[in-house]
């Protein structure tokens, strides 16, 4: 029972570092969407 639980845990652990290296090699692209914000009235005045 323990050699089937090591093999479960060592290939869930393979998925994980496989999915990490991809990851890393490969990643995605950033989303580019325009940042829009209302800017108070005073942030255009000198103090």
């Amino acid at each position: 029972m323990s050699r089937v639980l090591m093999i479960v845990l060592a290939g869930g652990l393979l998925v994980l570092v496989g999915g990490v290296v991809y990851l890393g090699a490969f990643p995605p692209a950033p989303a580019a969407h325009p940042v829009e914000r209302t800017l108070p009235n005073a942030a255009f005045h000198p103090r």
